[in-house]
Formats: structure tokens, C-alpha cells, sequence
């Protein structure tokens, strides 16, 4: 199957829609950050037939949306703290994904919580009755009860058969849970950009807004350094922990969460994640995350960040302890520092509304996840807050307004119900001729991406020995998905370089295929 039309994202349609847009005809929507909301802000404004530009000053999921824990989650923490509407605003936006908008791309995720003697009676049943809660906002969202099974007790030899790497003494059992897990939230982001260039968006990553206003911005290419700039109607500010940054009056307070990365052999074979009690709290778990490439995420903290935003926020040492002696609370054989193969942390876009004579500010982990959209006295749209699972109701909401600021002719967000590139129905993703790790990754177009290798064998050589990335993989990524350089496709589009021993064996290889595919590719 080739690419849904005028999807495809490439070096020459980014030229193009560059020459057209600074400084072409004024256009109605301008989206600053093309992280997950701000793709699915040009998703939906362009779906509603709006002419649309969205920029990034680096790559499609440059920040934040590629250092999540990969959960689609149905809200079960704001359920426990009161919070009623955002819980359940989660739930259904779960359910969106995993059965209408990208089932490729969600699955189902087991959980275990092991009845460790660190986890009390009443702490279990207490969970328990959470788990029980968490089922009950599946079916106030309509998700189907064959998209997420039901939540139950497990014996101690079913809970070892899911996780063999559990400490037997004292255990108890476990409880067995459900949520949403994306194969890769990269991957989401790069989906939303190809499906809203689908519908006619100009979606143009190195491209750095320096200034907004109300009916535009002066924006620089990174590439070339020429500045220009780009007319809107209406613009929206999406730019997550940089917001505050385009706009007077946005306090963001960063919280960052920080991920481990293991190999397989560290913690044996894993048919479920974990969920894991952090000790003294309440509602705050350390989670075991497998991943479909055989690593195994274990994340993640929420601690708060001061002073400037940096581009990448390195995981301090600090973080990695903490996770590490969590974990180690229920294995059976410890896991070491020496062990720890990659760490990534990202940073959530906390809307600050402590007021400024406080005594002191709240934990990160008790600000509200809710997103609020906001309109500077200029005009400027900004959309904050929020998380990955809500990305879409956060879009709609951020267009819903810039609509009415300024009397755009739309109507009502259409993307509840609109696939992106890739989805189809599971039964339908599961009779494409093409392998299930490709179709996890790509959907209906795992055929086309198989293809690639089938007419030219040096394609299906994997880029790192022992790692299931092939060099059709990376020409599917320039071609088709808008990468422009090796970081591009090692950090972002096949996340090879979330192990940095890996990136640096990777290199050589993916270098060498872009300077093929790609002539004018900057090394990194």
C-alpha cells in the first residue's frame, strides 16, 4: 500500500512549503511547536479545511512527546486525587486511540502490582478497588471491554509466570490491570504531521519562531539562517515548556520526568509491565515498561526544574538512584547502576498558577494535569498543561478558540473520528502481509516499508547488529516521514539512540544511507 495522498514529509516538499509560506499569502492558522499538540493543532485546524502552517525550530517531536512512558492512560491517579473531569477526559481520549484514531499504534498494556510484605493489606485492597474504579471510566468512555480486559487478582504463581524477575519471598500474589501503551510516541507525533500535510498543512520542522504576534510571526530557518516572516489570522502557541518564552504572561513550571533504559537479560523475560508502590506515597508507583524492541523503560519521577528550559534535559544521577532502588525493592536479583544502558527525562508543561507571594510552591506532583488554553492581551492563542493521552481534546480546544478569536470559517474538530496515516481496524491490521513489528510501527503501510526491502536486499540489512531497525526503515524515514539528518533518524523516527552505545554503532551505517538517499544531509 503506498502513502495515504499528500502525506508523504521530505526535504523537497519542506523547501517547497517554505518558499510558499515566508513570505507567501497570509494563511488562517499558524502553530508554533510540532510537538503532540501542537501536530494535532495543525491536524485539526487543517481538517476543518483552515490553510494551515505549523514550524518547529528543530524536529517533529523534539522535546517532550518523545520522552513520555509511552502510556495511553485512562486517568486512574486523577480519579484517586478527586479529579473527576480530567479522569475522565482520559479515559475517553484512550479510548479514541485505541479504537478509532491510531489502534496501530495503541495497544492494550498488562500490568502487574506485586503483593509484596512492602505493600499492606489495606494498601491492596485500596488498589484494588482503584483498578475496579479505572474499569469503571472504561465503560463511562465506551472502550470496548475487548480493548481493555477486565482488572483481577492473580495467584503468586500467575503473577510469576508474568514477571519471573519478582523477589518470591513474602509475595502474595499481584493484581492484573489494563491500559493503553503506544508503541512509540515519536511515532504519534509523526503521524499526526503526515495526516495534517494530508490535509494540506505546510509542516516545516528547523524553522524558529522568534517572534509572534497576533497575525504572524518572524520566524528563521535554521538551515540557511535567512529570516522572514509567515502571516496567520490566527496563531497558536504549542510550544510546551518553551511557551512562556513566545508569549508575556505564560509561567510554565517544568516537572521532569526521568526514564532508565535496560536491556532484556536485566530483568528476564516480562509478559506484563509493572507497577510498582514507591514507598511512603499513596498514589505513586515506579513502572516497568517492556517495549516492543525488547528494552524495558523503568520511569519515571516528577520533580520540578529550575532556571532556563535547556533543549535536552540530561536525567541527573540523583533520578536514576531513586528508580533504581524502587525496582529493586521486588527483584529477586538487583539491578545494577552498570546496568542502566540509556536514561531519558522529559519536561511537562505545568501551568503555574501558585501565586507569586506564595510561601512556597506546590510539589510538581500535585499541580493540576488539566491544559488550559490561554489568550494573551496580543491575540496570541497558548495551550499548556495537559498530557500525551489528551493531546487531541487540548488541539480541539486551542482551535475552538484561535476560531473564535477571530471568526475563522469552520465548523466543529473532526478528529475523534479521523484515522491517522497507518490505522485501520485490528482485524484489518492483522491479515497485512508484512511483519507484526512493522505494522505496529506503520500500520497499513508496513507492506510498502516490507517492499522497500524485498526489491533491493541490502535494504533488509539491519543498521545495528541484533537490533531490528533496517536500512529500509531509515529510507521510509526520509522519504515519507521528514527526517533530514541522522539525529533525526536515530533519536526520533527508530529511537536507536535512546541507548547511546548503540547511536554511536548505528552511526556509520544510517550516515552512509543518507548520503545516498539524501545528497544535501547535515552530519550531525
Amino acid at each position: 500500500m503506498t502513502p495515504l495522498s499528500g502525506s508523504s514529509l521530505s526535504a523537497a516538499r519542506r523547501a517547497r512549503d517554505l518558499t510558499d509560506s515566508v513570505p507567501g499569502d497570509t494563511v488562517d492558522v499558524l502553530v508554533v511547536g510540532l510537538g503532540v499538540t501542537g501536530a494535532g493543532a495543525a491536524l485539526d485546524a487543517a481538517a476543518r479545511g483552515l490553510r494551515v502552517v505549523a514550524v518547529d525550530a528543530h524536529d517533529l517531536a523534539f522535546g517532550t512527546s518523545r520522552f513520555s512512558s509511552k502510556l495511553v492512560h485512562g486517568g486512574l491517579r486523577y480519579l484517586a486525587s478527586g479529579r473527576l473531569d480530567v479522569a475522565h477526559e482520559s479515559a475517553v481520549e484512550r479510548g479514541i486511540l485505541m479504537e478509532r484514531t491510531a489502534p496501530h499504534l495503541v495497544h492494550a498494556q498488562p500490568f502487574v502490582l506485586p503483593l509484596t510484605p512492602l505493600v499492606s493489606r489495606g494498601q491492596a485492597a485500596l488498589a484494588r478497588a482503584g483498578f475496579h474504579a479505572g474499569d469503571t471510566l472504561r465503560l463511562a468512555a465506551r472502550t470496548a471491554r475487548a480493548t481493555l480486559p477486565a482488572p483481577r487478582r492473580l495467584s503468586v504463581v500467575e503473577t510469576r509466570h508474568l514477571a519471573p524477575a519478582l523477589r518470591l519471598d513474602g509475595l502474595r500474589g499481584g493484581l492484573l490491570s489494563w491500559d493503553g501503551r503506544l508503541t512509540d510516541d515519536a511515532r504519534l507525533v509523526t503521524a499526526l504531521a503526515r495526516t495534517a500535510a494530508a490535509h494540506g498543512a505546510r509542516v516545516l520542522t528547523r524553522v524558529r519562531a522568534l517572534e509572534l504576534t497576533a497575525t504572524g510571526a518572524r520566524v528563521r530557518d535554521e538551515l540557511t539562517g535567512e529570516e522572514g516572516e509567515i502571516r496567520a489570522r490566527a496563531v497558536i502557541n504549542a510550544a510546551g515548556v518553551w511557551a512562556g518564552g513566545l508569549v508575556d504572561g505564560v509561567r510554565i513550571r517544568p516537572s521532569r520526568g526521568t526514564h532508565l533504559v535496560l536491556r532484556p537479560e536485566s530483568l528476564g523475560p516480562l509478559t506484563a509491565g509493572l507497577h510498582i508502590p514507591v514507598p511512603g506515597e499513596t498514589n505513586r508507583f515506579v513502572l516497568v515498561l517492556p517495549q516492543d524492541d525488547g528494552r524495558v523503560y523503568v520511569g519515571l519521577t516528577d520533580e520540578p526544574v529550575e532556571g532556563d528550559v535547556p533543549e535536552v534535559t540530561e536525567p541527573p544521577e540523583t533520578d536514576i538512584g531513586f528508580l533504581l532502588d524502587v525496582l529493586c525493592s521486588v527483584l529477586h536479583v538487583p539491578v545494577h547502576r552498570d546496568d542502566v544502558v540509556g536514561a531519558f527525562a522529559g519536561l511537562r508543561p505545568l501551568l503555574d498558577t501558585t501565586p507569586e507571594d506564595a510561601d512556597a510552591p506546590p510539589r510538581t506532583a500535585d499541580i493540576s494535569r488539566r491544559h488550559a488554553v490561554l489568550t494573551s492581551p496580543e491575540g496570541v492563542v497558548t495551550v499548556v498543561g495537559g498530557k500525551l493521552t489528551t493531546y487531541r481534546r487540548m488541539a480541539e480546544d486551542a482551535v475552538d478558540e484561535a476560531v473564535r478569536l477571530r471568526g475563522l470559517p469552520a465548523g466543529p474538530s473532526r478528529t475523534a473520528s479521523l484515522p491517522l496515516v497507518g490505522a485501520a481496524p485490528p482485524h484489518a491490521l492483522a491479515g497485512l502481509p508484512a511483519p507484526r513489528r512493522l505494522v505496529r510501527r506503520y500500520g497499513t503501510e508496513a507492506p510498502a516499508v516490507a517492499a522497500l526491502a524485498e526489491r533491493d536486499p541490502r535494504l533488509a540489512e539491519p543498521v545495528l547488529p541484533g537490533y531490528p531497525v533496517t536500512a529500509a526503515e531509515v529510507l521510509w524515514a526520509v522519504r515519507h516521514e521528514g527526517a533530514l539528518d541522522e539525529e533525526d533518524v536515530l533519536d526520533r523516527r527508530t529511537r536507536i539512540g535512546l541507548v547511546p552505545a548503540d547511536r554511536t554503532a548505528a552511526l556509520d551505517a544510517v550516515r552512509a544511507l543518507l548520503a545516498e538517499h539524501l545528497p544535501h544531509s547535515r552530519p550531525v
